[in-house]
């Protein structure tokens, strides 16, 4: 072997390291869009669970671009341009942030998740053929919510006078007060519709409780709403007003009572159609899921603190009873 025919040996062998490296596919990106606030820990242990579950782990086969609102609805559109300037492969939005991306992408799969009902929002075509680039999970947390006054009837039965709590600035706001109208009409119930979508506009409202005479509270589904149990039941707390909310999380951390759905399981189910749409389905074809459980949990301390005695029947039917 000639000097110049070993050197040529030697050049080509350590290129092989790098064609081989260069040959290997890029790792995909998901976009995680939110108008929620940073954070979402327990929300985001399920979505990678179900990433997992799937054979991704964030990290090491795959990357994750995460972009939060912080409340802020209308920094969802910029942020949105920025996960489709990086050219994710997919995005995931919830429903604040659906709209952006819709208007940014009509080519990078979206998959929601959603407590209101997609086809009304115009997210997608139908449930079974989304049709377009979007597909997702949609739960029962908003159309239940007529069913949460009930509960607070059955809890409060002299009671004739509630508010419920919306955001405005929710793409839901309208069907949910409405639905709440009707629903306290046929219980021959008085309702109060009160708007928040700040911190400070939270407290304004716990505030007005008193005046309205609202014998208690139903906070309904919201990102904003969702990331500040800990405020919400302080002000419960500090008012003394039965409050029930659309998540377990609230009750966790102190609150009276929840009817909904579980979030984790939500973005585990939606991580799972991620994944699927990384292997190469497409999502016009992936019908939307409904998640149809729903859960009753009561917690015993708060109830105590507020007075209350929570009828035998109620307890019977909860799934889990916070001591």
């Amino acid at each position: 072997m000639t000097r110049r025919e070993f050197i040529t040996l030697v050049v080509g062998a350590a290129a092989w390291p790098l064609r081989a490296r260069a040959q290997q596919p890029a790792m995909p990106v998901i976009g995680f869009l939110n108008g929620g606030v940073q954070g979402y820990a327990h929300y985001l242990n399920g979505f990678r669970q179900g990433l997992k579950t799937a054979g991704y782990v964030e990290g090491e086969n795959v990357a994750i671009e995460y972009r939060w609102a912080e409340g802020q609805y209308d920094r969802l559109p910029a942020l949105a341009a920025d996960l489709v300037d990086r050219k994710v492969s997919v995005i995931v939005a919830n429903t604040p942030a659906v709209r952006a991306a819709q208007a940014s992408t009509k080519t990078i799969p979206i998959v929601f998740v959603t407590g209101a009902d997609p086809v009304a929002l115009g997210f997608v075509a139908s449930l079974n053929q989304p049709g377009g680039n979007l597909t997702g999970v949609a739960s029962l947390v908003d159309e239940i919510g007529p069913k949460r006054l009930e509960l607070v009837h059955e809890l409060l039965p002299t009671t004739s006078v509630f508010a419920v709590l919306v955001n405005p600035t929710s793409p839901a706001a309208e069907t949910v007060s409405r639905d709440a109208q009707s629903a306290a009409r046929a219980l021959g119930q008085t309702v109060h519709i009160l708007n928040a979508s700040t911190e400070s506009e939270v407290d304004g409202a716990f505030a007005r409780l008193a005046q309205l005479r609202a014998g208690a509270l139903l906070v309904t589904n919201n990102p904003f709403f969702n990331n500040h149990p800990d405020q919400f039941v302080a002000l419960a707390a500090r008012h003394a007003i039965p409050v029930i909310y659309p998540w377990r999380e609230f009750v966790v951390t102190g609150g009276l009572m929840s009817y909904g759905t579980s979030i984790v399981h939500l973005y585990r189910q939606v991580a799972i159609y991620v994944a699927r749409i990384l292997k190469g389905e497409k999502p016009a074809y992936l019908p939307v899921q409904q998640s149809t459980e729903v859960e009753l949990i009561i917690n015993m301390r708060a109830a105590k603190q507020l007075g209350l005695t929570v009828p035998i029947h109620l307890l019977g039917r909860a799934d889990e009873i916070i001591e």
